[in-house]
């Protein structure tokens, strides 16, 4: 064929496509522009389900009051033996529980309160979440404020100045964060109890939120701060959790009204402890994370040292399709590792089973999850 054959030839290859497009009926295509642009046909949705990862409370060792709770090997290693998890997942997620700042004055926990609980990790801290590979983070905590406003933007300059994104303040646009993932549009909306944040016990307020992101993505994610605290409090309730005077949350009640609003994806953490997981409207609700990488505070033993990194496969509709707890326990003063026990499993499906019974998914010996 030469030069001008193929021309010829190519001339009317495009003529036929253009006429096959034209006669399919679910085939959109722009009119044809009078300043001879390109014509654009829009992109066929991506109907692969995304993988989420997601872990509780981050507490990565505070030099507040003093350096005595500050990790070995300034923190470096802190997220090493779940790496593979962490980096596994199309979006990975955690609660940020605390201010990441170098200084300041904790108003919160002043002269003559020795037992108060005040955290700053450094800011230098945050390349170690992005080397895990967290993609997004929750700021909408208790501790959130421990440093005041100051400790809250230095937190967000940090997560900003690193790529990564950030949810649950009301500084704008730190409500929602929105990510991109298979061709999809992800928003992640942050709640709380305290001030500072979207508020778990406006209802109104959270559907709002939730309609208003699914405007603009796909797929939303809620992620909440609830609950009251410790081994006492590892089942959800049916009504207000009080816990020092805080009124943090009917739970099931919020969780139920921003699905209802369109949420794909509810993911709780608050009262360091694991909480069981709940299917509504095909959709999964974990109510509590459980500490996840808390150095040098807490006191980690039976159920406060367990944890997980909860994988999560959801479809292009928001259905939940499958997902895999992936157990852990938290040794000595603090620090994730696995566990291959599987101790957290076990306590997963009891709690889902006690709390949710016909509504909880099913929670395999292996961690896999799959709706019932």
């Amino acid at each position: 064929m030469n030069k001008g054959q193929g021309l010829l030839y190519a001339a009317a290859l495009a003529s036929a496509v253009f006429a096959s497009l034209a006669c399919q009926p679910n085939v959109v295509r722009s009119e044809q522009p009078t300043n001879n642009a390109p014509i654009v046909l829009p992109t066929p949705k991506n109907n692969d389900p995304i993988t989420i990862i997601a872990v509780g409370d981050i507490m990565m060792g505070s030099p507040f009051p003093n350096d005595s709770r500050m990790p070995p090997n300034d923190g470096k290693d802190l997220f090493t033996p779940f790496q593979e998890v962490l980096e596994s997942g199309d979006i990975t997620f955690g609660n940020l529980e605390g201010p990441m700042t170098d200084g300041g004055i904790s108003a919160k926990c002043g002269a003559g309160r020795p037992n108060c609980f005040a955290f700053r990790m450094p800011t230098r801290y945050g390349q170690h979440l992005k080397d895990a590979g967290f993609d997004v983070m929750g700021v909408a905590n208790n501790h959130a404020g421990d440093f005041g406003e100051e400790g809250r933007l230095t937190t967000l300059r940090t997560l900003d100045s690193l790529g990564i994104k950030h949810a649950g303040t009301l500084t704008s646009p730190g409500t929602t964060a929105f990510l991109d993932a298979k061709g999809k549009r992800v928003a992640v909306i942050g709640f709380g109890h305290n001030n500072g944040m979207p508020s778990i016990n406006d209802l109104a307020g959270a559907r709002q939120l939730v309609i208003d992101a699914k405007k603009k993505a796909d797929l939303v994610i809620v992620s909440f701060h609830g609950g009251a605290e410790g081994t006492d409090h590892q089942h959800v309730k049916n009504g207000f959790d009080i816990f020092l005077g805080e009124n943090r949350g009917n739970l099931p009640a919020f969780t139920h009204a921003v699905i209802d609003a369109g949420a794909d994806l509810v993911l709780g953490h608050g009262p360091h402890v694991m909480r069981g997981m709940e299917l509504y409207k095909g959709r999964l609700i974990e109510y509590s994370l459980g500490n996840f990488c808390t150095y040098g505070w807490f006191q980690l033993a039976g159920e406060t040292a367990l944890t997980e990194a909860l994988e999560v496969r959801i479809a292009a509709d928001g259905k939940f399709v499958s997902g895999k707890i992936h157990p852990g326990k938290q040794e000595g003063r603090g620090g994730p590792v696995p566990d291959p026990s599987g101790q957290a499993i076990n306590v997963l499906r009891d709690l889902s089973t006690a709390d949710f019974g016909i509504n909880a998914p099913k929670i395999a010996e292996d961690g896999t999850i799959t709706p019932k």
